[in-house]
């Protein structure tokens, strides 16, 4: 469970510094990652994304000082971060409902959100369906849009590249290339380097590239297959936080750190509900 100790040391690191200038590199340093995937495993497993995370934490505190000290605004703002007034009132706000002058009037209901400590989560619940698959490289052909390492930025650009690419004749290329497994259509998030992230909507397949498309290859890897049947985005999302806390501890493996593919029927419209699968590459854990 070396991962679950990275990250508790990456959360540590945060909470020491919610005073100071937090850097996401150093964070992922410490969990042993780069900063993308850092960022990505923390919105997993936390539900909520690191940036977001950082905001209510140092609002937290600063809701306490301005509740318990005759501090004003503007230096509890200084303080953590904020060289705005205008900034922390959107971001105190955005956590508090009300604003920051306000905390110091007796009677005001403020928001405290405590730091998180990751766990093991033990459940007798819902069994999660799944089979490893030992597979050569994965060469994959399709469409791709460039992402950053700002992951609430990407949240918002990956929806967007799908409802765009969905109305294209290039949608249908993809649909009728897969023809290696995993079949369907298959949603990648390839990092490489800060300046080299890609999100791909393609598909698996031995044919040529047609004009205006990208290949990709995945390495030759072992995989935890998952698949589901019902609510796509909400499957897709929380079979990531039950491997992460769930399967993985138990499983005497570890993350290969290579992309994960989210498979998705092939259709022509936006689906919302159908089978999906979640391919996550492993690799022994080491003694």
């Amino acid at each position: 469970m070396k991962w679950l100790e990275n990250l508790s040391n990456a959360i540590a690191y945060i909470e020491e510094n919610l005073e100071e200038e937090i850097s996401y590199d150093e964070a992922a340093r410490i969990a042993c990652c780069s900063t993308f995937y850092f960022q990505r495993i923390f919105s997993y497993v936390a539900g909520v994304s690191l940036s977001e995370y950082i905001r209510r934490r140092r609002m937290t505190q600063a809701g306490f000082e301005l509740q318990r000290t005759e501090q004003k605004v503007i230096d509890v703002a200084l303080k953590y971060g904020y060289s705005s007034p205008t900034s922390f009132n959107r971001a105190f706000q955005s956590v508090h409902g009300i604003a920051p002058f306000e905390a110091k009037n007796i009677g005001s209901k403020l928001n405290a959100y405590p730091a998180i400590k990751f766990s093991v989560k033990v459940t007798g619940g819902n069994a999660m369906t799944y089979h490893i698959e030992k597979k050569e490289a994965i060469r994959i052909v399709g469409i791709r849009t460039q992402l950053s390492e700002d992951m609430e930025e990407n949240l918002k650009s990956i929806p967007l590249f799908w409802d765009k690419a969905l109305s294209t004749e290039e949608f249908q290329t993809i649909c009728e290339l897969s023809n290696q497994e995993p079949k369907g259509i298959l949603g990648i998030s390839a990092y490489k380097n800060p300046k080299d992230i890609f999100y791909y909507i393609a598909s698996a397949t031995n044919k040529e590239i047609p004009a205006n498309m990208f290949e990709y290859e995945i390495p030759a890897s072992t995989w935890v297959v998952f698949e589901n049947d019902g609510y796509l985005k909400e499957n897709v999302q929380n079979v990531f936080k039950r491997f992460y806390t769930e399967w993985l501890p138990f499983s005497g493996y570890e993350y290969a750190g290579l992309p994960d593919i989210e498979v998705y029927p092939i259709h022509n419209e936006k689906l919302t509900i159908g089978h999906s699968e979640v391919w996550i590459a492993i690799k022994e854990e080491e003694e």
